[in-house]
């Protein structure tokens, strides 16, 4: 009987029913202890639901964490250390990351376990392939509902760019982008991946001028984290083919 009313009493105070299912569960020397693990452990659950929350809107295509992070294959900018960029120093400072290396070295990676990070933090993130932003821009924009976008872009506090470059996008989608980026200039950290060097970004945003002056804002406040190491997939991959090849002649031998 009493276990339906607390149900019924929590749906109304819009508390959780991992409240009324701990109610059972939980046990206290005092009433004061078991009010206290009782109300500690709701806490918990809505940090987790939050944290949950904030990583399945960010956007991104699959989970990555440091654990498995080479930072002794990346170069760190002065100034910067791995202790700081995991505790996301740049984002209290809203200062900007730009990961520049080959293709396969880990940029996605790293710029995804520090927006998952973020999460874990309570701090809104979003992420994005360059070119489906772009996309989503133009779209907006012919649709008369590029504000409603911009709000929902503004809700986050780091932007993730992933794969800045590896298509060119039209003029209209590079304007787009370029009045975005530069709208949130000094207010939001942007983290962006890229395998082109700066010379080269002009044959992606077709105009000079504002080629130069997104770079110069992208650097103003920024971090450059090179990647000169080789492709981790095709690493990965050459192992593989070589351990199969070994296994292969152990078999015949």
């Amino acid at each position: 009987m009493f276990e339906e009313e607390i149900i019924n009493l929590c749906k109304k105070l819009r508390l959780s029913r991992n409240l009324a299912d701990m109610a059972q569960k939980t046990e206290g020397e005092s009433h004061q202890e078991y009010l206290h693990k009782l109300l500690s452990s709701e806490l918990k659950n809505r940090e987790q639901v939050r944290i949950s929350k904030l990583v399945n809107s960010a956007g991104f295509y699959s989970i990555k964490t440091f654990d498995s992070f080479r930072f002794d294959e990346i170069t760190l900018p002065s100034g910067l250390t791995q202790e700081s960029l995991k505790s996301l120093d740049f984002i209290k400072d809203k200062k900007n990351i730009i990961m520049y290396g080959r293709t396969g070295t880990g940029k996605t990676m790293l710029s995804i376990a520090l927006g998952v990070t973020a999460c874990q933090n309570g701090i809104p993130v979003k992420f994005y392939r360059t070119a489906a932003l772009v996309n989503q821009l133009s779209e907006a924009k012919n649709a008369g509902t590029l504000s409603v976008l911009l709000k929902k872009l503004n809700k986050a506090a780091i932007i993730i760019l992933d794969e800045f470059g590896y298509v060119p996008y039209d003029r209209t989608g590079s304007q787009l982008l370029f009045d975005y980026l530069s709208e949130i200039h000094e207010q939001k950290s942007v983290i962006l991946n890229t395998n082109l060097e700066f010379s080269r970004w002009v044959n992606v945003l077709y105009d000079e001028q504002m080629t130069a002056a997104l770079v110069g804002r992208l650097m103003h406040q920024c971090h450059l984290i090179l990647f000169p190491g080789e492709n981790n997939r095709l690493r990965e991959s050459s192992i593989n083919d070589l351990y199969h090849s070994i296994s292969t002649e152990s078999k015949g031998d």
